[in-house]
């Protein structure tokens, strides 16, 4: 397998200086578009604190400035953020899901791999822990285009969009994603972006970072 680097970072928020940098992420792109949010979305609220929750940033190299965040809730303690607004298919009910929210990119990026790298990371989390299917809100056709492009797929057979809750009760379309069926599909279908999601190797992807081991001073007072 191929191994490629990237212009930024991207781990799991450790601390609270980490939480604190991806919710600028979060006021500088979604307040760029909806000012209202920019106060709102400047701090973390309580699902970043949860043991369910996973932030994503990414942290350019050159400056350590954060340039892209997502979040990960699992419903492993109960039901994602979205379930208060729509109802799961009877054919998912009994697989772990996954929302992805908060997604956010700061304005003026330029590197077009940010969002694709969270995405990346997303599923790779998902992976790992054994989460069936993703699923996330769109508010925006061209933003459905991008989450179809990837493998997302409507969670109605009509297509609808619904107010979310969560959401400012604005309209979104909701789709889910095929965790454990995702790689087998982008193969069988020489997705153009096949390689980058599972045939290459990124470094800078650091989602399972290793423990610092302790030293001999420290395992003794332990």
């Amino acid at each position: 397998m191929p191994t490629a680097h990237l212009s930024f970072t991207v781990r799991i928020a450790r601390s609270p200086q980490d939480l604190q940098a991806a919710c600028q992420v979060r006021a500088q792109s979604y307040g760029h578009h909806l000012p209202e949010l920019r106060s709102t979305f400047a701090y973390p609220d309580a699902l970043d604190h949860s043991p369910a929750t996973a932030v994503l940033v990414c942290a350019d190299k050159a400056t350590g400035d954060p340039v892209g965040t997502a979040r990960i809730q699992v419903n492993s303690h109960g039901p994602l953020l979205i379930e208060g607004s729509i109802e799961v298919p009877e054919a998912m009910r009994d697989d772990a899901r996954a929302e992805i929210t908060r997604l956010a990119v700061v304005p003026g990026q330029t590197d077009p791999l940010v969002k694709l790298a969270l995405m990346k990371a997303s599923y790779l989390y998902c992976l790992a822990n054994q989460v069936r299917w993703m699923v996330i809100g769109a508010r925006s056709p061209a933003l459905v285009r991008q989450y179809r492009r990837l493998g997302f797929s409507s969670l109605y057979d009509d297509d609808r969009p619904v107010p979310l809750a969560h959401a400012g009760n604005i309209d979104h379309w909701v789709l889910a994603f095929d965790v454990r069926a995702a790689e087998r599909e982008w193969h069988a279908k020489h997705h153009p972006l096949y390689t980058f999601m599972v045939g290459t190797h990124h470094p800078d992807i650091r989602l399972f970072e290793p423990s610092r081991a302790l030293s001999r001073q420290e395992a003794l007072a332990a």
